[in-house]
């Protein structure tokens, strides 16, 4: 794709801008019942079902799954070889899904982003393992935070995955690609199903690029008015104090936290756009009434 710009901003992290690839993407959620019904399509393709029940406390919904079958990766599969290199994974899929079809991506900044480091709890506890169904419990206190896959994950002891498994234990393997969905509060997993499995497998979290949506260019200062307004104030209350060094460390602090909050606004995540369903709630309704016929326990 030849209208995508890149701004890179480390060796881990490059800000894609795409031009003239407008929505809807190939890869996108669509929405019905006020956002309480989503479907989530590749390329048309129905893959994911999800509805979101409350049970008497609308803050703290539960939203149920059911996924389809034909998830299509937008990556090509990786060669051993190809991992074992010393290539810069961001960048790597950054051109790889700038060539793809069935991605997310459509019109705006979108970054890609190393992760190697995650809190306890979200590829143990959070991963959603089983299949076709799954629950995330969208609590108010902090909401979900965990990965749901897009195909079934293979047994540890699969072929596929014993040959991860040892990049993995050589340090090699290639990170996961991840999507941050905000209404979600997690990630979909886009690619590296068996290579996840494999980390886990051998007592890891695997390493990941995020893939997530940023401002678009024309309101990525937005916030900043309030931002310097916020500093003033502080400023203002720090002057009322005996000066010494307790005040200078304090405005020292805050000068930093300015510049680092001004510095971050382009590239805070912003919400993940949705598309009205066609036919709304029947239609969803439907689609689920399928899935439900042939997997009737869901």
């Amino acid at each position: 794709m030849a209208n995508a710009r890149r701004e890179p901003l480390g060796a881990g992290r490059l800000v894609l801008d795409i031009r003239d690839r407008p929505e809807p993407s190939s890869l996108r959620f669509e929405t019905a019942d006020d956002g309480r019904m989503v479907l989530l399509r590749q390329s048309g393709r129905p893959l994911l079902l999800g509805r979101s029940v409350a049970d008497g406390a609308p803050c703290c919904p539960e939203l149920y799954l059911h996924r389809l079958d034909g998830y299509r990766s937008p990556l090509p599969p990786l060669r051993a070889a190809q991992q074992r290199s010393s290539v810069n994974w961001p960048h790597e899929y950054a051109r790889r899904l700038e060539e793809a079809t069935g991605t997310p991506l459509s019109d705006g900044r979108w970054e890609l982003a190393l992760r190697t480091g995650f809190p306890p709890g979200i590829w143990e506890e959070d991963l959603v393992r089983e299949w076709p169904g799954g629950t995330l419990e969208l609590s108010c206190g902090g909401g979900w935070h965990g990965v749901v896959p897009l195909r079934p994950l293979s047994s540890p002891d699969s072929g596929r995955v014993k040959a991860q498994r040892r990049l993995v234990r050589e340090g090699t393997a290639a990170p996961v690609l991840l999507w941050w969905v905000s209404f979600l509060d997690g990630w979909l997993l886009l690619d590296g199903h068996d290579r996840a499995v494999a980390a886990l497998a051998e007592g890891r979290r695997p390493d990941c690029v995020v893939l997530t949506r940023l401002p678009a260019a024309d309101v990525q200062w937005h916030g900043a008015e309030k931002v310097h307004e916020a500093h003033e104030y502080h400023l203002q209350r720090l002057a009322a104090l005996p000066p010494g060094p307790g005040a200078e460390r304090q405005r020292d602090a805050v000068n930093r936290a300015y510049g680092d909050t001004l510095a971050g606004l382009p590239y805070a995540s912003v919400a993940t756009g949705t598309h009205p369903l066609p036919g709304g709630a029947p239609a969803w309704n439907a689609l689920a009434g399928a899935a439900m016929f042939q997997f009737p326990r869901d």
